[in-house]
């Protein structure tokens, strides 16, 4: 009786069963059944069009040779034909001033609203509300009111300037106001945006915070930037580079409201590809789509600013 429980004391251990190949074969089917929606997704919508963008831009593309094909490779020439370009420097700087003015107004305007609306007063969730509709609007409506509105003969806005004595504003076709009347009406456009992700970055932080930074005497103002602002840099930071990237690629408000003129004053890089693409006679598919690149380029950069710096983060 010992020696059979001995020898089965000292009897190796029998190794555990592999895993049945079907089984694990059709595991790996159904992983590959959830990816291929969104990998289809990519590779039709983002991939597909990345790479007939690129090679638009390194080929010299007419009506006919974009219709049968057949177009020339020229590498960076289309690259160089822009860079050279008159139009170039002006909308660049129209493109920085547009996304910078745009996106700290909107993320500035939207966190006064956000801090006012976490009191939860009385009608907040109604204000919150309306404040949500220029999200809501379709942008050629939004454009369009506000073209109405900068009309200089019969727009409300000088109407109003008007009636408060001061001459009217050629809002929309003056090249020292065409830039501040799009940039106006995007600001108006993107501040709920950036309400609600900030208001929703606040219900997540404590009150128990606020409590103990109250009962040690810190103002309301030092309760911002020594609580909600720090607390807020994670939410802040993603707002902000959606943002940018949104207001980097803005087309059609601009188009509506003014067409890139008078004389460019108001064209960024948005509004001057599609005019090289589609907005002539003779359209410049390959110029056209070299500056679409450069509007991929400049928001991928900002992309890996971001990376970059919350990888920093979470080191410290």
């Amino acid at each position: 009786m010992r020696g059979a429980r001995g020898a089965a004391a000292t009897a190796p251990r029998r190794a555990p069963s592999p895993r049945h190949p079907s089984r694990t074969r059709s595991t790996n089917w159904a992983g590959w059944a959830f990816l291929a929606p969104v990998t289809i997704y990519l590779l039709a919508f983002y991939a597909y069009p990345m790479y007939r963008n690129i090679e638009l831009s390194l080929r010299h593309y007419t009506v006919r040779s974009f219709v049968h094909g057949g177009a020339p490779f020229t590498g960076l020439e289309n690259y160089r034909k822009i860079l050279s370009d008159p139009a170039f420097g002006p909308a660049l700087k129209h493109t920085l001033v547009f996304t910078g003015v745009s996106i700290l107004c909107q993320f500035w305007i939207g966190m006064a609203l956000a801090v006012f609306f976490s009191r939860n007063f009385r009608l907040s969730a109604t204000l919150r509300a309306l404040f949500l509709v220029p999200w809501l609007l379709p942008l050629i409506v939004s454009a369009s009111t506000w073209s109405w509105m900068l009309n200089s003969d019969s727009g409300v806005v000088n109407h109003v300037l008007h009636g408060l004595g001061v001459a009217p504003v050629d809002w929309l076709t003056s090249p020292t106001w065409a830039l501040a009347s799009v940039t106006i009406a995007n600001i108006w456009i993107g501040i709920p945006f950036n309400l609600v992700m900030l208001y929703s970055g606040i219900q997540a932080i404590p009150d128990d915070l606020y409590e103990a930074a109250e009962l040690d005497g810190a103002s309301a103002w030092q309760r911002f930037w020594k609580v909600t602002f720090p607390l807020l840099r994670p939410v802040a930071a993603i707002t902000l580079l959606l943002g940018l990237v949104y207001t980097l690629k803005v087309f059609d408000i601009i188009w509506i409201m003014t067409k890139g003129g008078p004389a460019g004053s108001s064209a960024t890089f948005a509004t001057w590809s599609y005019q090289l693409g589609f907005g002539n006679l003779l359209p410049e598919f390959g110029p056209g789509a070299a500056v679409g690149n450069l509007l991929v380029v400049m928001a991928l950069a900002f992309g890996l600013v971001y990376v970059r710096a919350q990888r920093k983060q979470r080191e410290a």
